[in-house]
Order: structure tokens, then C-alpha cells, then sequence
């Protein structure tokens, strides 16, 4: 199978620190602002960017999230984010339009400004997405639709800046669209043959591997209030 064309531009880089930002919560990075200069790509992302939990954001596999521009229309039209709403109200790094999770896969490989990106799972929204869009359904409605973006580990360092070229070089896995990873992982409408090829699968990030894992071998309850909740 030939390579799809598949390019586009960053249009947004965004980055935060660490803060305490509700009563009694763990503290979070979630807030991003824009970097309006190239910064470092590092093996753990951007060099300005922080995480407050590595358990469940950020780290080697986690190392970048990127949100399709090409959403923030849709969450306005169905009410959910106010009109003039703009990347990164999600507390995405990266954003761009041309390219969401239908049209990306797990385990593509980007040139991304100077730095080799690959595509390792989707996102998993949390409370702190609720919390941080003040509204207590969003992390449901993430779930819901398919529009979660996706997470990179870094395979080569570099530089990154906005208005640089995001262009496909690798795509190992054509059939495992980022959209239909998601909704399995995250909904458990998975046949137990599928969930076995995606437990071994090299380029889906470990923690879901062990996931699909356990759905392959019919044990698929999970309580996710803690993390949807909070």
C-alpha cells in the first residue's frame, strides 16, 4: 500500500506550568498558553512545556498532545464551548487543521519542524478536563464523540515551531485508525481477535497494550468514575 499525502502546518504551540487550580484537587498543567517562538523537542516533550502527574499524563509516551483545530467548530455549534473559543482550551501542545482522528493511525510517523514524532495512543480525558472547561460533562462528551486528539513519543529530537511543516513519513499500522483505537479503548466494543492483535501491537503505548490485553482475555470492567469524576 503506497503512502497517503498526508501534510499540513502547526497552527498553535502551547505550553504550561504546574499550578493548584481547584480546592482539594490534585494541582495540574492543563493550562496552556502560546509559544510564539521555536522551542526544544525533547524525548518528554516540549523543553517549556511541564506535567503534574507523570502517572497519567505526559512522560516518553505521552510526550506531546496534539488536538485537531478542525473540532473547535463543532464543540461551539453544539453548545459546549462558547463562540471564539480557541486552541488550546483543551491543554493540547499542538494544533492543526487538515488532519483528525480519522485520518491518522497508530504508529504513524511525522516530521514534525526538525523532530520525528510517532503517533503511540489516543487521550484518555480526565476530571481535569471538566474541571478546566467548567463543564462536568466534557470528559463524557470527549469519550462520546471520538474527538479525544492523540499523543506522540518523540523518536528524534528537535525543534518545533509555529507554522512549521507537520508531514507523514511512516504509516506501519493502515487499519488502526487513531478513531477506532479510541472508541475501543475507551468504549470496550472490541472483538477479543482485535483486542489480541492491539495487545501486541509494538507501536501502541504500553499501558493500552496491557488494556486491549485484558479485553482479549474477556475481562473488560473498569471502573472509570475516578478518572471521569474525580
Amino acid at each position: 500500500m503506497s503512502l497517503p499525502t498526508l501534510e499540513t502546518r502547526v497552527d498553535g504551540l502551547f505550553a504550561g506550568r504546574v499550578e493548584t487550580r481547584w480546592d482539594g484537587k490534585a494541582p495540574s498543567a492543563i493550562g496552556k498558553i502560546a509559544v510564539h517562538s521555536a522551542v526544544d523537542v525533547t524525548e518528554t516533550g516540549l523543553a517549556v512545556d511541564a506535567q503534574a502527574d507523570l502517572a497519567v499524563h505526559g512522560g516518553p509516551e505521552k510526550a506531546l498532545h496534539h488536538y485537531p483545530g478542525d473540532h473547535y467548530p463543532a464543540w461551539v455549534a453544539e453548545g459546549r464551548m462558547a463562540a471564539g473559543t480557541e486552541p488550546a482550551a483543551f491543554g493540547e501542545n499542538i494544533t492543526t487543521v487538515g488532519a483528525t482522528e480519522r485520518d491518522v493511525c497508530i504508529g504513524d510517523v511525522f516530521r514534525l519542524g526538525t523532530a520525528l514524532v510517532q503517533i503511540s495512543q489516543g487521550r484518555q480525558p480526565c476530571w481535569k478536563l471538566n474541571a478546566h472547561t467548567g463543564r462536568n460533562d466534557m470528559a463524557a462528551a470527549f469519550q462520546k464523540t471520538g474527538r479525544t486528539g492523540w499523543y506522540y513519543r518523540v523518536l528524534e529530537t528537535g525543534r518545533l515551531g509555529r507554522g512549521d511543516t507537520m508531514r507523514l513519513i511512516e504509516r506501519p499500522c493502515p487499519e488502526w485508525s487513531v478513531f477506532r483505537v479510541t472508541r475501543a479503548r475507551l468504549t470496550k466494543r472490541i472483538d477479543a481477535a482485535d483486542a489480541a492483535i492491539l495487545a501486541a501491537l509494538p507501536e501502541l503505548a504500553e499501558g493500552w497494550r496491557g488494556a486491549f490485553a485484558r479485553m482479549a482475555q474477556g475481562l473488560r470492567a473498569e471502573d472509570t468514575s475516578s478518572r471521569l469524576i474525580g
